[in-house]
């Protein structure tokens, strides 16, 4: 892993977290699955719900990463341990805590989808991230849903056969969406 990946995770340094932004995207490229590993550990641990400077660390090293995948074209070689990142937030609350205050797990999933979804024209990518992407749509924040369904929508004109076997979880999604927004 790049030295300064290494110092930002390894001591969840806030101070040198926005150094990242000055490294070429080139110099990152090779660790950035690493880093996504080392980012999975800190958003897991027990404690994280809790503090304010592993979550800034995380939310600017995850901006980080995704910016220097979309410019390098590196989603193929990034996307399994972006997908599963990604995937460990629906071990956690995702329903938002307030108006408007999405859970530290939703803001994760929320950077990371676009980040995934962009590439609905990539099988490989796809075909990891759709099962994930319907089960973020059996979460319940509606904001994630919407996200999802737009995707998924995008997805499903390039690949359709990859939505194929989750057709009912997402005519579920559709319909459970309906419900929201007819009784409000």
């Amino acid at each position: 892993m790049h030295q300064l990946f290494r110092l930002v995770l390894g001591q969840r340094d806030l101070s040198r977290a926005g150094d990242l932004f000055s490294l070429d995207d080139s110099e990152i490229e090779d660790c950035l699955s690493q880093a996504l590993e080392e980012i999975k550990v800190i958003s897991c641990a027990p404690d994280y719900l809790t503090n304010d400077n592993d979550q800034a660390v995380v939310e600017i090293c995850i901006t980080r990463i995704t910016t220097a995948i979309r410019e390098t074209g590196s989603i193929e070689r990034h996307g399994a341990a972006l997908v599963s990142l990604w995937e460990s937030c629906l071990e956690h609350n995702l329903q938002p805590q307030g108006k408007d205050e999405d859970t530290p797990h939703a803001k994760i999933a929320s950077d990371i989808t676009s980040c995934i979804l962009q590439n609905y024209n990539r099988p490989p990518v796809m075909a990891l991230a759709v099962p994930v992407a319907v089960r973020f749509l059996q979460q319940g924040n509606q904001e994630l849903s919407r996200n999802m369904s737009s995707y998924l929508s995008l997805a499903a004109i390039a690949k359709a056969e990859l939505l194929a076997q989750h057709t009912e979880a997402i005519t579920c999604s559709v319909l459970r969406g309906r419900e929201v927004t007819n009784a409000a």
